[in-house]
Formats: C-alpha cells, sequence, structure tokens
C-alpha cells in the first residue's frame, strides 16, 4: 500500500520549504490565487490520508499510527497555508483598493 509519508523528517523539510517559496512567491507578486493553489494541494492530501485510514485493510494495522502523524501534520500546513492565503488576499485587496475577502484579522496583520 503506498503513503505519501510526510511524516519523513526529510520530506517535512522539503515540503515545509516549498510552501515557505509559494508564500513568498504570492507575497511578491501579490496575487492571492497562489496561495490558494497550496492550500487545495494540501486540503487534498488531508482527503487523501483520511481516505487511506478509512480503507486501511486489517494487514496494514501498523501503518495507522504513520497515518494519523501525516493528517495532523496536514492539519498544521492547512493551517499554515490558509492564513497565508489571508495575508496574501488582504495585500492583494489593499493594492487594487478592494475589499477583501475576510477582513476579521485586520488587528492580526497590524501587529506583524
Amino acid at each position: 500500500m503506498f503513503i505519501f509519508d510526510i511524516s519523513n523528517p526529510l520530506t517535512l523539510i522539503l515540503m515545509l520549504a516549498a510552501t515557505i517559496l509559494v508564500i513568498f512567491l504570492a507575497q511578491e507578486i501579490k496575487k492571492s490565487y497562489i496561495a490558494a493553489i497550496g492550500l487545495f494541494v494540501y486540503l487534498i492530501v488531508l482527503i487523501m490520508h483520511v481516505a487511506q485510514i478509512a480503507t486501511l485493510p486489517e494487514e496494514y494495522r501498523y501503518l495507522l499510527t504513520t497515518l494519523s502523524r501525516c493528517i495532523v501534520i496536514d492539519f498544521i500546513f492547512v493551517l499554515i497555508t490558509f492564513f497565508s492565503y489571508l495575508w496574501v488576499d488582504d495585500i492583494e485587496a489593499k493594492i487594487e483598493n478592494k475589499k477583501s475577502i475576510d477582513n476579521s484579522l485586520d488587528w492580526f496583520w497590524k501587529k506583524i
């Protein structure tokens, strides 16, 4: 059974580096859809890991702890990319003088 094990330290470091680069690219270009692509990818990976746990055969029950760690890491990456999407969307909205999708975090952005 193939498992995309993101709890492996090397894979985790590479994914974190790729996420930081995508967030930096979105911030430099000032386009929020780039950060949304990262969010969409991590949501797909999360759905894939949940589906693997739901359909895990009895002979692969030893992979349950690995998949559980992967799901926790997926949630962390979804949280990071969601906040980065909101941040870049706020930057894009200020530049183009349009309303942001969500202004409830204005107090947070002012402190950064």
